[in-house]
């Protein structure tokens, strides 16, 4: 595990179990699986005219879907083209949702070593899923980082009081921007329930709380699989009633509107919106788009990536 002890933790809101527990889960050293031919022209295509120093943030959101070994979208059928996906388009910081340790393990060797992430099960430790969020060493450096449970113990690891089907939580990071000027600024990653409108609602709230405290001081983005349509439902409604704006509708340039969850079905232009990437309002939002990459009819996971570039 990669030496983070320059990496702040805010444990003063946190209990003694949580402190012991919550450690933060990196990817390991191994070397990267070298690139096919056409893996590295596709990444080298991804970084034409890529100037780090004078490029927008690149961010991503996408939900994994948990490494199974159901055929036959198994994850060692998906990895390969997930492999592909993320090295063609390089994004600086990713939240994942659904990652299970050895498969975020499994991402960060085929991203190689400019690439790092920051995570715990929410169940604790490494058990569980994770809301990993993924970033690109070259460009940002984290100097704290902390998780919340969607509950009303939200310091509580594992904590579940809302009638979620599933554990529930939030992963967040304050980076800084080594190629602008050391602005720096925060990322938070979660996923809400997928059966409980109610729980839904609670965490929304819990969310824009968060987010309001730490938007008093720097800009704010937040990624996550939100398991509702993007407008006309509450959920929607309270996070942007914290003064978040979806950066589908703030962007300069959108690209074509699908259903971000798929379930390997065909398609849906104009469907459903499930997956956010919202920030403060004084983030510019250069481009939004949802990523379709799926070679020869194999998508990396059952939801596609959403993708904002912006300017914090």
């Amino acid at each position: 595990m990669p030496n983070h002890s320059r990496v702040t933790r805010r444990l003063g809101l946190k209990t003694a179990l949580a402190a012991s527990v919550a450690l933060p889960l990196s990817s390991t050293a191994l070397p990267p699986e070298p690139a096919s031919a056409q893996e590295a022209q596709e990444a080298q295509e991804g970084r034409k005219g890529q100037d780090h120093r004078g490029r927008p943030l690149e961010v991503m959101s996408l939900n994994l879907r948990f490494a199974s070994t159901a055929e036959p979208h198994s994850w060692a059928a998906r990895r390969p083209v997930m492999r592909r996906l993320l090295r063609r388009e390089q994004p600086h910081v990713i939240g994942t949702q659904e990652g299970l340790h050895q498969q975020l393990r499994d991402i960060g060797t085929d991203l190689g070593p400019s690439y790092d992430w920051i995570g715990t099960g929410r169940a604790g430790g490494s058990r569980d899923e994770f809301m990993g969020i993924l970033y690109d060493t070259r460009r940002l450096a984290p100097l704290e980082y902390d998780h919340f449970w969607l509950s009303d113990t939200p310091y509580l690891i594992a904590s579940n009081t809302w009638g979620n089907a599933h554990i529930r939580m939030v992963t967040w990071v304050r980076f800084r921007d080594l190629r602008a000027g050391d602005r720096e600024f925060y990322v938070l990653n979660t996923h809400l329930d997928n059966a409980s409108q109610y729980a839904r609602e609670r965490a929304a709230a819990l969310v824009a709380e968060r987010v309001t405290e730490l938007a008093r001081s720097l800009p704010v983005i937040v990624t996550g699989d939100f398991n509702v349509a993007a407008r006309g439902n509450p959920v929607y409604d309270t996070v942007l009633g914290a003064g978040l704006v979806d950066t589908w509708d703030a962007a300069a340039e959108r690209g074509e509107a699908y259903g971000t969850f798929h379930g390997y079905g065909p398609l849906v232009p104009g469907g459903a919106r499930i997956d956010w990437v919202l920030a403060t309002p004084g983030v510019t939002v250069h481009r939004a788009s949802v990523n379709t990459y799926a070679p020869e009819g194999r998508f990396p996971s059952d939801h596609l990536p959403v993708q904002a570039s912006l300017t914090p």
